[in-house]
């Protein structure tokens, strides 16, 4: 045991630790994706049917970072999943994806959007159907906005469109396969 002298910088030492290990490991906030606050980090959001299975494919990429589900490009601000379901908010399920372009380019989140889905099904995704569903990239620079016309298929009905307000969807819809251990 320390003399008691000596405890206090060693408690001091192990909280200090134990909060720098939170530093280190805490995934990387939403809220901080949503404002680009993460310095050499980027972002970009896509929506290609369901939010559901589109988050899960992105998260498998090496270099994404994080990612939210939510909603983008309707006329509702601060929608919930039961408004965006109807259809009448103009919003589609899209991903906000946060990558760290050393790693992952644009360009290869591009090819792995377009693999992902039917882009040229209007307003729909399999048995998904709805203005909800629809196929979008939302690009956030104009060097985004070039590529996304550059790589798109001749046949694609995808939207490429200026990034709207992000609207993060409730919580029980993030990563909500892997929640489900799907």
């Amino acid at each position: 045991m320390l003399p008691r002298d000596r405890r206090a910088p060693v408690v001091l030492l192990i909280v200090l630790l134990s909060l720098s290990c939170l530093f280190i490991f805490y995934p990387v906030s939403n809220r901080d994706m949503e404002t680009g606050s993460n310095q050499g980090l980027e972002k970009a959001a896509f929506a290609a049917g369901c939010f559901w299975g589109v988050e899960a494919r992105f998260r498998e990429l090496e270099g994404v970072v994080d990612t939210a589900v939510g909603y983008m490009g309707g006329h509702t601000e601060d929608p919930t999943y039961e408004e965006v379901s109807t259809g009448r908010t103009g919003h589609a399920e899209a991903v906000l994806v946060e990558y760290d372009p050393g790693r992952i380019s644009y360009d290869e989140l591009l090819d792995a959007f377009w693999s992902m889905h039917d882009y040229t099904q209007l307003n729909r995704q399999g048995p998904d159907v709805g203005s909800q569903y629809r196929s979008v990239i939302f690009y956030y620079t104009e060097e985004q906005g070039e590529k996304a016309l550059e790589s798109r298929p001749g046949d694609a009905v995808t939207e490429i469109v200026p990034a709207p307000e992000f609207y993060r969807a409730e919580e029980y819809h993030q990563r909500y396969l892997e929640k489900k251990g799907w």
